[in-house]
């Protein structure tokens, strides 16, 4: 592949070169937009209407936008399936993304650095990197292109291939929002990971280890001697055992992957005063979906502040909706801890982009109970 150096001119990148090369040149507006690149179409998994697998469209002429400054294209090489991912398709966000079907799915992108935005400082053309886009993102990573920002990037570990980055930033930066931005958690302090088993849940666990924490957590019983050895010092099982029963402490904090009701009431009543719990199950969306942006938000912002005045003044505890959101710092700790062996996501099962109703269709009916990856080739 043949680029443009960030001040004019032609360099070559035989890294990334082969079957994907192709051309790049400035904008006419260079300084305000970036990279115009010739790399104008490629495919991409299209979102053309909500429903089931079968929706699903590979497409070989998706657009490729000018990159803005601080943009970077990265060749994929490999994008997790995320629920998020699963539930998009079926409609889950439909009040913020029907008016903008088509959309691209996908979160999570493991590749190559292709070209870069005239203010990106950070990455190299040619370098391989992973990251993930906020969940809000219209153009995903289900494509041989994807596009993120500066900040939604990293170094990929040398120690760790392709599929198996592909399948930690999402899923290790939301847990990352919840216990290092929202609970601030510290060596020495005790943490519940409510579903423990999931990509979120397991990811919680190994940062809480690694932040020094006593770790519990909920789980299946196919998932107990993963957790345990990941750190954990407690896995109950929960569909034997009752978990208030079961646990012997409270916590400084609780992260609730799966958010029902009970898990909700289990989790509050296991804090200490003054301790935090977070739950990835919120309303907004749901809300919204139901009675659109108008009325949806301001009254899952209703909810959110009545439950928090609620349980501060009934149990002395902080109560939060928590999300995933891009943080250079976090991802660049993530990547610290991948390297090092104290965080990684086991994958199921990969299957090809072309393979991704199939992909999908799997996921919908719990064939696969781990992550799965779909490989760009």
């Amino acid at each position: 592949m043949r680029l443009l150096s960030r001040y004019g001119g032609l360099r070559r990148n035989a890294a990334v070169g082969g079957a994907d090369s192709e051309w790049y040149s400035p904008s006419s507006n260079s300084n305000k937009l970036g990279f115009r690149h010739i790399v104008t179409s490629c495919r991409a998994v299209v979102l053309p209407r909500f429903g089931g697998p079968e929706v699903l469209e590979l497409r070989d002429d998706a657009s490729v936008p000018d990159l803005k400054p601080s943009e970077v294209l990265v060749r994929a090489r490999a994008v997790s399936v995320n629920p998020l991912d699963t539930r998009m398709r079926s409609g889950y966000g439909r009040s913020l993304f029907e008016p903008l079907l088509p959309i691209i799915l996908g979160r999570d992108v493991s590749g190559e650095v292709a070209a870069i935005g005239a203010s990106v400082r950070s990455l190299s053309v040619g370098q391989e990197v992973f990251g993930a886009l906020h969940p809000t993102a219209v153009r995903g990573t289900y494509t041989d292109y994807a596009i993120l920002s500066e900040d939604e990037l990293t170094s990929k570990p040398e120690s760790i291939s392709h599929v198996e980055a592909s399948a930690i930033p999402f899923a290790a930066l939301t847990a990352w929002r919840a216990l290092k931005s929202t609970a601030r958690i510290s060596e020495g302090q005790s943490v519940l990971v409510v579903g423990g088993g999931g990509a979120v849940g397991f990811a919680a666990v190994q940062l809480a280890v690694a932040a020094g924490c006593h770790v519990s957590t909920t789980c299946g019983s196919e998932s107990i001697d993963r957790l345990l050895a990941a750190g954990a010092e407690q896995a109950i099982d929960y569909t034997t055992q009752d978990i208030e029963l079961a646990i012997k402490r409270h916590f400084d904090a609780v992260l609730d992957t799966i958010g029902v009701p009970e898990t909700e009431r289990v989790g509050i009543n296991l804090l200490k005063r003054g301790g935090d719990y977070m739950t990835l199950q919120g309303e907004a969306a749901s809300l919204t979906d139901r009675y659109g942006l108008a009325i949806g938000l301001p009254t899952a912002t209703a909810i959110l502040l009545k439950k928090q005045i609620q349980y501060r003044y009934s149990h002395g505890i902080e109560y939060w909706w928590t999300f995933m959101r891009a943080d250079a710092e976090g991802l660049d700790q993530i990547r610290r801890l991948c390297e090092v062996g104290k965080l990684k996501i086991p994958v199921d099962k990969t299957f090809p982009i072309t393979q991704v109703r199939e992909a999908h269709e799997a996921k919908d009916k719990r064939r696969i109970p781990g992550k799965v990856v779909l490989e760009v080739d």
